[in-house]
């Protein structure tokens, strides 16, 4: 019967778990293994329990539960395989009182109790349930001091107009004290940005014009339409300042002009506000965007040939039927045909290839 259907004053057989633990190597000798199973399984056979499964993690730290074995049993009690999870001492289960709540929560669901053989804990009896409740209970209230300082600290941060983190926004330095200070090369590409757009009234176009100039973001990646409307968003840039509650004017924060925010803005929401349709992509970034995708195809293919044994492949691409026909009297094959261009492979191996044709969108 599976234990999630077997009742525990019902005359059933309860099926236990052990579980034990050492943090490393040298605490072996002060907590053995073989000695936490021990007396465990010797609990066990005084309730009347039948041990099923013996679980171990040896050298695992108790401060998270992304342990091997830890985990495994996890898995077995949400298959129902056991009817209660006993161990040594709590420390043994989890150090963590915050991991142990959402343990237990788990395991409740999957009606798995919990027992601690040198503390009363034993969620399978009344009393062991009221002090379990007891522990997580503390163990929330921790969480909820825990938040309230976290949220005091940053507030009084903040009314000193710090920046809450380590990431500045693009065109700032954030300073020792954790103020803000303009970084006027990165100030410049801002500017340009808010200046790019009311030219160019699309943010993908945007992206697409800073990346082929070969202008990275503040962290070095390329940019793309969300990076861009982040940018053009932040009302940092015109001085205000918005973090944990406090909304206060910064002059010294000042990068652009209100007018040319509002301008901006006003442009962003043209259709939402008109209702009017979005032109279409431009050519160039279509093709560009083809281009990127066709490249990406042919790097997942040369990966994929490079894995094969005895053989070597190498890839190319031919643009139109004449330099196809030169390539194939070459000795290459014909892989692929996408819309008008011919994915061809030299096999040095000289095995012949069956060519797969490959029409758009699919």
């Amino acid at each position: 019967m599976n234990g999630r259907n077997r009742g525990k004053g019902d005359g059933n057989p309860i099926f236990a778990a052990i579980y034990a633990r050492t943090s490393s190597p040298n605490q072996r000798f002060n907590y053995s293994i073989k000695e936490q199973v021990h007396r465990c399984w010797g609990y066990c056979e005084q309730r009347g329990w039948i041990v099923r499964y013996v679980f171990v993690d040896e050298g695992e730290s108790g401060g998270t539960i992304k342990r091997p074995k830890f985990q495994l049993m996890l898995e077995n009690a949400r298959a129902g395989k056991f009817d209660v999870i006993v161990f040594w001492k709590l420390d043994r289960f989890c150090r963590s009182l915050v991991d142990l709540v959402n343990a237990e929560r788990f395991l409740r669901e999957m009606r798995v109790g919990l027992c601690s053989i040198t503390e009363y804990i034993d969620t399978t009896t009344s009393i062991g349930r009221f002090n379990f409740r007891s522990i997580a209970s503390v163990a929330e209230l921790e969480r909820e001091l825990i938040g309230e300082r976290a949220r005091l600290g940053l507030h009084a941060l903040a009314k000193e107009h710090k920046w809450p983190n380590p990431h500045p926004p693009l065109g700032y330095h954030k300073n020792s004290d954790g103020t803000l200070m303009v970084n006027e090369d990165e100030a410049k590409l801002v500017r340009r940005i808010f200046e790019m757009y009311l030219h160019e009234k699309s943010m993908p176009q945007v992206a697409f014009d800073l990346n082929n100039e070969g202008v990275r973001t503040k962290r070095g990646k390329e940019w793309n339409a969300r990076a861009v409307r982040d940018i053009l968003t932040n009302e940092i840039y015109v001085g205000r300042y918005k973090v944990a509650g406090v909304n206060d004017f910064v002059e010294k924060y000042r990068i652009i002009d209100n007018d040319l925010f509002r301008s901006v803005n006003r442009t962003r929401l043209r259709y939402k506000m008109s209702g009017a349709e979005r032109p279409p992509m431009p050519e160039i970034r279509k093709t560009t965007k083809i281009d990127n995708v066709f490249n990406r195809f042919l790097e997942l293919l040369n990966s994929q040939e490079s894995s094969e044994q005895n053989l070597r492949h190498k890839l190319r691409v031919a643009e139109n039927e004449g330099e196809l026909f030169q390539l194939l009297n070459k000795g290459w094959n014909l892989v692929k045909i996408i819309d008008d261009k011919f994915v061809i492979r030299k096999n040095l191996s000289a095995r012949k290839l069956i060519p797969e044709i490959v029409k758009s969108g699919t």
